[in-house]
Formats: structure tokens, C-alpha cells, sequence
């Protein structure tokens, strides 16, 4: 099943949860390993794996003993900065966002009518 926008919250959930569980399946380990060797409980990650919500610093430790960390890194990889923006903010990364503008209500631009 793939993970897409319009799944509720929980379905994705359910889906991590049976990839994870696949995943340690595939490497041959128990739930039992699989929760010492990340440091966490086995009920933990018996939840985890049935879908519930768990902590970002739970799966992170999952994810390093399963091997899963290189995804990480390349969903949330830096963005990067064009040169000439870099050269505007002098070399300074954003601090903020400037949220969306609203765009402006203009009547509707015609010919001027010649007399």
C-alpha cells in the first residue's frame, strides 16, 4: 500500500507500523531484539508496529538499528540556496517565514477608449 496526501492520520500510521514490523522480519530479529537494541520497550514497539502513535525519538532509534536513517536523510535533505539568493542574504540563512501575501484585487485592466 502506498502512503499517499488524502489517507487519514491513522492509516498512515497502520502502513509505517507494517513496514516497520516487515522490515525487522527481514533482518531476522524478534520484537524483543529489536526493542534492546533500540533502547525502548517491547510493548513499545508492539504498539508502534499495530499503528499507534509513538514519540519521533522512538522511531529515530528504530530506525538507526533497522538501517533506516540514510531515508531520512534523503526525505528532509537541506534545502539548498540559489547563489544569487545566498549573495542577497550575505551568506545568512532564513529565520522566519514571510507567510503567504494575498494577492491584490485589481479591476480588470481594458484598452482606454479613445473619443
Amino acid at each position: 500500500m502506498k502512503i499517499l496526501d488524502a489517507q487519514t492520520d491513522e492509516a498512515i500510521l497502520a502502513e509505517i507500523g507494517r513496514r516497520l514490523t516487515r522490515r525487522r522480519l527481514a533482518q531476522q530479529l524478534t520484537q524483543a531484539e529489536l526493542a534492546e537494541q533500540a533502547g525502548i520497550g517491547k510493548r513499545t514497539l508492539e504498539r508502534l508496529e499495530a499503528g499507534l502513535p509513538a514519540q519521533s525519538s522512538t522511531v529515530i532509534r528504530i530506525f538507526r538499528v533497522l538501517g533506516l536513517l540514510p531515508g531520512l536523510e534523503q526525505m528532509l535533505a537541506e534545502p539548498s540556496i540559489r547563489p544569487l539568493e545566498a549573495a542577497a542574504r550575505k551568506g545568512k540563512a532564513r529565520q522566519r517565514a514571510s507567510g503567504r501575501t494575498k494577492s491584490q484585487q485589481h479591476e480588470p485592466w481594458s484598452w482606454a477608449e479613445t473619443e
